[in-house]
Order: structure tokens, then sequence, then C-alpha cells
């Protein structure tokens, strides 16, 4: 394991560029990527309603890209999009309706997916396929099946795969995960993430003719086809099992992540979840009460996610901390907080950040051939935690795995939740 310096010099030598210079001062491929436009990573953005448009301007941003095409099945948010691009670059992406034909172009170096949950795996399938690099927004997949096919297809064609838990790049974060592997808290055998929130209702939907400016047909893509109603885009999708992975895959992933690499560890041998869906009777399938709890063998880890109450724990609505024996480490979603063993704080330090670091992580890769910070199959074990809690809920019983691959034993309704079916046509092969 590295020491501190080491940890904290690979940091600075892979973290985010936020102008020019600065990314030429941190590597000299930095300097090749800006000499002029073939040397710039060409990309198209499949998905850009909401963090897509974020992800869109953020890559913009970058001297090491150019974000030549947005895709959506939204006419009004590509042309958004395009409009928000141009107005930061000077120039306007092509717009696109259908991704596929981001993969049959061949200037196209990277693919960056913020497409609902149920597309992030088949369309980093087919990206890989069609030798794109991809970026792939959390979750890693919409069920763990489409995840081990994630990291077969980066390895098999040799693509760079970044998942967007961006908190793997931020300087603070891996300063103060530096000090949990260093043993600065001593010996860490618990840690806890959370998330909370004050959501609505989505009451009872109805189906409803398909709106004009979207192809609902596109949108399904590889789903169980559903008839469309009216209140399921574009978020609340994500509280429908056949699109959506619950708050868990929605918000959990990024504290898990966080507390799985602090902690060290992979797969769990048990996992248990407790919950349901208690505040509205409404149209969501997800729970809006849950704690999940995983069972490493010598360790655990919790997350406890309410969406209908924002206070949270260690006095904040998202985090995450690991509770040692020589003192506890929080991180409240903007500080990186050090207690002594009685409860006393002894360091306060700045944990927070954007994108671009991890961005320019995944551009420095696709030029050295080397893997991201959150490479896919970091990305596939944290979702999987996501995946195996759902199961733990679904089933309503413990799930017990192999410590090995983190595969259900035993339990055949658990395991036919491993994977999914798909609409004709659509299946993913790898």
């Amino acid at each position: 394991m590295p020491n501190r310096r080491e940890f904290l010099a690979d940091t600075l030598t892979a973290g985010a560029a936020l102008s020019l210079s600065a990314a030429l001062a941190l590597d000299p491929r930095a300097a090749r990527a800006a000499d002029g436009p073939s040397e710039k990573v060409v990309v198209g953005i499949m998905g850009v309603n909401g963090r897509g448009s974020s992800l869109a301007s953020s890559f913009a941003a970058m001297p090491g890209a150019t974000v030549a095409y947005v895709c959506d099945v939204d006419e009004r948010a590509r042309e958004k999009c395009a409009k928000l691009v141009a107005d930061k670059t000077g120039k306007a992406p092509e717009k696109v309706a259908d991704f596929r034909r981001l993969l049959d172009n061949k200037s196209i170096d990277a693919l960056v997916i913020a497409a609902p949950d149920h597309w992030h795996g088949p369309a980093t399938i087919l990206g890989c396929s069609a030798d794109k690099h991809v970026y792939c927004e959390k979750p890693a997949s919409h069920n763990a099946r489409e995840g081990e096919m994630m990291v077969e297809i980066a390895r098999k064609r040799n693509r760079v795969v970044q998942l967007g838990t961006q908190r793997r790049s931020m300087p603070g974060i891996r300063e103060a995960i530096a000090k949990v592997h260093e043993g600065k808290l001593g010996k860490v055998h618990f840690s806890r993430g959370w998330y909370n929130n004050d959501r609505q209702p989505i009451g009872k939907g109805k189906t409803a003719p398909v709106p004009e400016w979207l192809d609902y047909a596109l949108w399904q893509g590889p789903a169980p086809e559903r008839p469309y109603q009216d209140n399921l885009l574009h978020y609340n999708w994500h509280w429908f099992w056949n699109w959506g992975t619950g708050e868990l895959g929605n918000n959990g992933i990024h504290s898990l992540d966080v507390c799985r690499w602090g902690l060290g560890v992979d797969y769990p041998t048990r996992v248990t979840s407790g919950g349901g869906r208690y505040h509205y009777q409404d149209d969501q399938e997800t729970p809006d009460t849950q704690i999940v709890t995983y069972d490493f063998g010598d360790k655990a880890l919790v997350w406890e996610g309410r969406s209908c109450h924002r206070r949270g724990v260690e006095g904040s609505m998202f985090g995450m901390a690991f509770y040692g024996s020589e003192g506890s480490l929080v991180l409240d979603g903007g500080n990186a907080i050090v207690y002594d063993p009685k409860g006393k704080e002894v360091e306060r330090t700045k944990a927070d950040g954007g994108d671009a670091h991890h961005i320019q992580n995944f551009l420095e890769c696709i030029k050295s051939g080397n893997r991201p910070q959150a490479d896919i199959e970091e990305g596939h074990k944290s979702t999987l935690l996501c995946h195996l809690g759902n199961i733990a809920q679904r089933s309503g019983r413990t799930v017990n795995c192999d410590p090995k691959t983190g595969r259900v034993l035993e339990d055949k309704d658990q395991q036919g939740l491993w994977g999914r079916e798909y609409r004709p046509g659509w299946e993913p092969k790898v």
C-alpha cells in the first residue's frame, strides 16, 4: 500500500485541470491534447436532460475534449443542451436522437452515458463493442449481471470505462481515505453511509399519449415495454424496478463506494435489508425508508436511506463515516472531520469538489491507457452492493454471498433477480 506522500502525489498527477495552464503543468500529455482538434478526445453524450447536461458543460470546459454530439430521445433536451455547449465553446454540437448513430461514427472517441439506469449496462457494452471509451453515470448497471458484462467487455476491447462516482478523484476525499488506510484511526471495522431527502409523492399515474417531443420506444430501449404514463418522466422512473434502482442505486452508490474503498473490502458474505414504502400511497415501487447491513467477515458496513425526512446522521443529510479504535472520520459532503476516541474534533479539512478532476482523469487515461480512478471493475463492486441490498429487500430474506465473486448462494428466487428480461432485440452481448 502506498504511503500518504506517494498517495497524494498520485492524486495530484491524476487530478483534474480546471484551466489549460494547470493541465499543462500536471502532465505533458495534456499539452499534446490541447495542441489542436486532432489531439482532443471527441465526445458524444447520451442523455442530456438533467445530469447529462451538467456533464456536457463540464466536458466542454476541458482543454483536452470536444463535445461534438449531444443525444437525447427528448427533442427539447437536446436543443437546450446543444445551446449550452455552443454558448460555452462557440461551436454547436450536432444533435442526435438515436445514440446508435454515435456508435457508427468513427470520429467519436468516447461515449458519455447519462441516460436512465436501465441504459447504463447495455449502452456501455455497445459503446465498448464499437471501440468507444465510456464515461458512465452511476449506478454502473441496472442489475448485477450487466455489471459483470461491463467489466468483461471493457477488458476484452481494452477500453477505458470510468464510472461517475466522482469522489474517487476529489483530492480532499482521497487524502481522507489515505488517513484511513494509513491507520490514523487505528483499526477500522465499521463504516456507515447515509442519504436523506424530502421527496414528495408522485401520485397515481394515468396512461397517456406519448408527447410529440419524445421517442418513448427508444427511451425504453432494452427494458420490457410498459405503457407511457403521465408521472414517469423525467425523474420518477428511479422509483420503478423496470427502469430504476431506487434510492440505494440513485444516491446510495456514492456513499457505499467511498465506504467500501475506505474499508478495503470487495464482496460481502451476507446482506440484510429492512424498511419499505411507508410515507405515501402512490405509484413508487422502491423503498422510501431502507437500512442495509453488509457483513464482510471481519468488517461491516451500514447504509441508511430516508427519502422523506431530511435530518440525517452525524448532522448532515448525506455522508460517510469510519469508526476506528483510535478515532473517527466523518465526510459530510463538504468536509472531512476527524474526531478522537472521546468524540472531540481534532481536524477539519475541505473535502468537496465537482466533476472536473474525475473527467480529466478519464481523458488522461484515454491518452495513457491506464485504468481510471473509478474503473468499471471497482464501479461494479460498489454498484453490486446496491443490487444485493435491493435483492435482500425485494426477497424479504438475508442474501448469502460468495465472498470471492459476490454472487448469490443457494436462493433461487434471489438468483432470479441477478439479471433481468430484455425487450426482444436488445439483449446485451459481449
